[in-house]
């Protein structure tokens, strides 16, 4: 959690720092982004970002947290509302999180970026965030119908695994700026669409 400190700042410091180290962890990862990158970036003084933060590790989780609660509240993801059929359910849900990604490129390689480190920071990330990411997949399987004998923890880490493994190739591979947004859409759709019916049994019943 960021301390009092910076809490107490201006709104326009606060998303500056915020901006500078997005754009640090986003373009570098975690374990070779720099906080004196970062510094220099905002303005400010080393000392002072750690006047903020406890440490490096610290800033990390506040930017999860904060972009997070953004791409949350800007999805406003009501599995109530998704359709019935379990691979148009998923299909809808994911294009809206990766549209999310492609209209804020910054926050979504971050985020994206996220999922993949690994080592102590990626422990301490699944420690901190698994358990709610999960639950995000349980709920969109639920009552699904599953190809093989896979049950349903089975399942929702096997849709995790290849849903954050199809949306980091598909960024990676697509440049939004030069591509219109409804065209990259449908791209992705059919693209994920062949995983899917790898893994589920996508009939209506």
């Amino acid at each position: 959690m960021p301390k009092n400190t910076f809490l107490e700042l201006d709104e326009a410091k606060k998303e500056k720092i915020t901006e500078a180290a997005l754009n640090e962890f986003a373009a570098y990862g975690y374990e070779i982004s720099s906080t004196n990158r970062i510094v220099k970036e905002c303005g400010i003084s080393k000392g002072s970002l750690f006047q903020y933060f406890e440490n490096k590790e610290d800033l990390y989780f506040y930017l999860i947290d904060t972009v997070a609660k953004e791409m949350a509240e800007d999805m406003k993801p009501d599995i109530g509302k998704l359709p019935k059929n379990i691979k148009e359910r998923i299909i809808e849900y994911s294009l809206r999180e990766i549209s999310w990604y492609m209209e804020n490129p910054v926050k979504g390689r971050f985020m994206i970026g996220m999922a993949s480190e690994r080592g102590d920071i990626y422990k301490k990330t699944i420690e901190r965030y698994g358990e709610k990411s999960s639950g995000i997949y349980e709920e969109l399987i639920k009552d699904a119908k599953f190809n093989g004998k896979a049950g349903t923890n089975e399942m929702s880490d096997a849709l995790q695994w290849v849903l954050k493994g199809y949306n980091e190739k598909f960024l990676k591979e697509n440049d939004p700026d030069k591509t219109p947004l409804r065209k990259l859409e449908k791209k992705y759709v059919t693209g994920l669409s062949t995983y899917l019916d790898i893994i589920l049994q996508t009939g209506d019943s």
